[in-house]
């Protein structure tokens, strides 16, 4: 487990290279070359998802992170850790956030996934003094194995 982990740190911090280098990941990027992967629900995995995050609304977005997603991640079955990047030129976030596995991930009900979601937009709008919507939408959102 502890060796996953150190891989997984390796690999973010390998992917936020690519990510200064290349100013982000295109829409057309491929998590993998080996589609077998995708289909095998037991291999380590990394979510990551990119957002709009304006430059004077950073705080706001990280408190909505804070109080929302963080705590209830860590009550999930899988779930390995997150790490949080910001791109203070483009004003992106990205984050991963690794699992144990595929099957662990996708087994939370979507009906979880939308309260918390709700709970991150509330303490969003709070922070950047939005009335509706989400103030940081989703750029990308996609899924990586290690190889």
């Amino acid at each position: 487990m502890q060796r996953f982990k150190r891989l997984c740190a390796y690999f973010s911090a390998f992917l936020v290279g690519l990510f200064t280098i290349f100013n982000g990941f295109p829409a057309e990027v491929k998590a993998s070359s080996d589609s077998s992967l995708a289909n095998n629900s037991n291999v380590p995995i990394i979510e990551f998802i990119s957002l709009d995050v304006p430059y004077e609304s950073k705080d706001a977005w990280l408190n909505a992170e804070k109080g929302s997603w963080a705590p209830w991640l860590e009550n999930q079955r899988g779930f390995l850790g997150r790490q949080l990047f910001w791109n203070p030129r483009k004003e992106e976030a990205l984050l991963l956030i690794s699992w144990q596995s595929r099957e662990q991930w996708k087994s939370i009900k979507q009906s979880e996934l939308d309260v918390v979601q709700e709970l991150f937009e509330d303490l969003a709008r709070e922070g950047t003094g939005n009335k509706t919507g989400n103030p940081f939408p989703i750029r990308y959102e996609g899924e990586l194995f290690p190889q």
